[in-house]
């Protein structure tokens, strides 16, 4: 165990905190806590890279501690109804997707490197930036259009992304295996 899987592990343990605040409507909170795990999130892999300390483990456990954390927002904010329903099972939903892909493809003994695509890295921010808006209490009319934005944006990039990794998961199911190993 290094430092940056113990600032991915710290940003696991605040999502129940972050949950709650969202509970609890105290939305500068979650917001705040959001934040200090979004840094949190930076500086781990930063320190990784500086320190070569990047491990398998960190590898693994930090798009899972990203997308618990994301997964646990959207479902959050959707229930409290701060974004809509729909959006959420369109973000969730392509996650499952993506993670039966990569069980299937483990199943059937595939190597496969896991790393996220540019177009994955854009709906990632695009979805956090969703969160950010849906937390931020503006109410002006220019605040609302820029989360309706926001929303409808988040969907597009999330379904194009979704099906961009469908491509791919079934362009290295249909390959060869023993060939050089795919990147998810």
């Amino acid at each position: 165990m290094n430092l940056p899987n113990l600032l991915t592990l710290t940003r696991v343990l605040l999502i129940p905190l972050f949950v709650i605040f969202i509970i609890q409507k105290s939305f500068t909170h979650a917001l705040i806590t959001f934040a200090i795990a979004g840094i949190t999130d930076g500086i781990d892999g930063l320190v990784a890279r500086i320190t070569h300390q990047k491990t398998e483990l960190g590898a693994y456990l930090d798009p899972i501690a990203d997308k618990l954390l994301l997964i646990c927002a959207f479902l959050t904010l959707a229930i409290i109804e701060r974004l809509p329903g729909w959006l959420a099972v369109v973000v969730i939903t392509r996650d499952v997707i993506i993670l039966l892909g990569v069980l299937i493809m483990i199943l059937n003994n595939y190597s496969i490197k896991i790393g996220p695509s540019l177009l994955s890295k854009v709906t990632t921010n695009f979805q956090i930036l969703t969160i950010l808006l849906a937390l931020w209490e503006g109410r002006s009319e220019g605040w609302t259009i820029l989360r309706t934005i926001s929303f409808y944006g988040t969907t597009f990039l999330t379904i194009l992304s979704g099906t961009h990794y469908i491509y791919i998961g079934t362009k290295i199911l249909n390959q060869k295996k023993g060939s050089s190993p795919p990147i998810i």
